[in-house]
């Protein structure tokens, strides 16, 4: 079933009218577009990578990571809150995995904005900048560089590799801006968790042999040996072409590049540990990408947008789901990778304090909580805190400003920075740059 929020746009939507429809098609696309790209001086920093778990339609914040047991009942809800591994730390009961390895979390519950529809509050929180006009619910707006495209520019990725994956479509304002095609994400929109999955354009084509296959660029090679009209030195497109032709056939040629996209490679047991379901097995090959050094990865989740029979959708999606995160942040504490690797999630706003006619809530930009794990982040803490009955955010106020220079800062990249649009307008990548000090450790 699609995902669906209120304004009735689907993730197949988001695909169509993304801006990562300017690469969201093969990896030779995304190779000729970073081509370009120099070799990045290495940085301090916290993370070499981030995973990030859009959790699109706004979650909850009462039903996550800031429960209210003592609100009256048409606020609190029908979960109750747990312990959590960290003494006076409170979950709800919606999150048992997570709640067991708090000590590897932080949480921030005192993120607000002004942006309470779906468009605004996405841009606001995947660029760190407002939208500059209003923009409506449905919306697919970009006045600014998402995270990923920012990080794309700025860390890059191994030869041959896209620094910006996202799983399975882009966010509304995932995109690039004036940073340019070459850093819109990759977009791998098909489900890891069936046996016939591959990534495009990185394996050859069914009913192609080996074989078959070799023959076929043998006779390119042939070809390519013509006379052309222009010489490179010109600036002819065809011969620049073949340059990123060839690149693509050494990725699909390559066994260390069909590892890394192989998830298939995985023992069982990890794969039923993540969850034998597409986000599951999303989470698993993000793990994977980030191994073979992409710096950013989102993996996107639709269905947040409970503006009725709340309860009863939570009760259905969020056992596998967080399961799920909980299981990706294992693995990589196991594999020795959580340090170097942030792992994040989020939405683009929290919901209404009051429970509405339809026993759900509605939208609410005032109060949110954002889960960080891994990437030097320090566990067992929550930051913030919103008013006795989840209002509003009322200590250790943040802005969407403040979240994205704390990622930028612990991917080594100075949010401060300025950077120019082609037509040479600059552009600081964040307004405010003060990271969130307790995340940063």
């Amino acid at each position: 079933m699609k995902a669906r929020r209120c304004e009735g746009v689907s993730r197949r939507d988001s695909l169509m009218l993304g801006l990562g429809g300017l690469l969201a098609g093969g990896l030779t696309g995304a190779l000729r577009a970073t081509a370009s790209e120099g070799v990045i001086a290495p940085k301090p920093h916290q993370a070499d990578a981030c995973i990030l778990i859009w959790m699109d339609g706004g979650p909850s914040h009462y039903e996550t990571f800031d429960p209210k047991p003592e609100a009256p009942a048409e606020i609190r809800g029908q979960f109750g809150p747990i312990a959590t591994q960290t003494p006076g730390i409170q979950f709800s009961q919606c999150l048992p995995r997570l709640a067991s390895i708090s000590n590897d979390l932080a949480v921030v519950r005192s993120i607000r904005h002004n942006q309470g529809n779906h468009g605004a509050g996405n841009h606001y929180m995947m660029t760190g900048a407002p939208p500059r006009i209003p923009v409506g619910c449905g919306a697919f707006v970009s006045f600014h560089p998402s995270l990923g495209s920012v990080v794309s520019k700025e860390v890059g990725a191994p030869e041959g590799i896209p620094a910006y994956f996202s799983m399975p479509s882009m966010s509304r304002s995932g995109g690039p801006n004036f940073l340019g095609a070459r850093h819109a994400p990759f977009v791998v929109p098909d489900d890891p968790n069936r046996s016939s999955f591959r990534v495009r354009d990185v394996t050859i084509p069914n009913g192609l042999t080996e074989g078959r296959f070799e023959s076929r660029q043998a006779i390119r090679a042939q070809v390519d040996r013509l006379m052309r009209i222009t010489d490179a030195a010109a600036g002819d497109p065809v011969v620049a072409g073949d340059e990123f032709f060839a690149q693509s056939m050494q990725l699909i040629s390559s066994p260390q590049a069909q590892a890394a996209f192989d998830i298939h490679q995985e023992p069982g047991d990890v794969r039923n540990a993540y969850g034998r379901n597409p986000f599951g097995q999303r989470a698993l090959l993000a793990r994977r990408l980030v191994s073979a050094g992409v710096p950013f990865v989102t993996l996107y989740h639709g269905g947040w947008d409970d503006h009725r029979n709340l309860f009863n959708a939570y009760e259905k999606k969020m056992p596998p789901f967080e399961s799920t995160i909980a299981a990706l942040i294992e693995d990589l504490k196991s594999q020795g990778m959580l340090e170097r690797t942030l792992v994040i999630a989020l939405g683009e706003f929290g919901r209404t304090p009051k429970i509405n006619k339809d026993v759900g809530r509605d939208h609410w930009s005032n109060a949110m909580s954002v889960m960080f794990a891994g990437g030097g982040t320090p566990g067992g803490q929550v930051v913030g805190a919103t008013d006795r009955q989840g209002y509003a955010a009322v200590e250790r106020v943040l802005a969407p400003e403040n979240f994205v220079s704390t990622v930028y800062r612990k991917l080594g990249i100075d949010p401060n920075k300025m950077v120019h649009t082609p037509e040479g307008r600059p552009v600081h990548l964040v307004s405010n740059a003060s990271p969130i000090d307790e995340i940063m450790g």
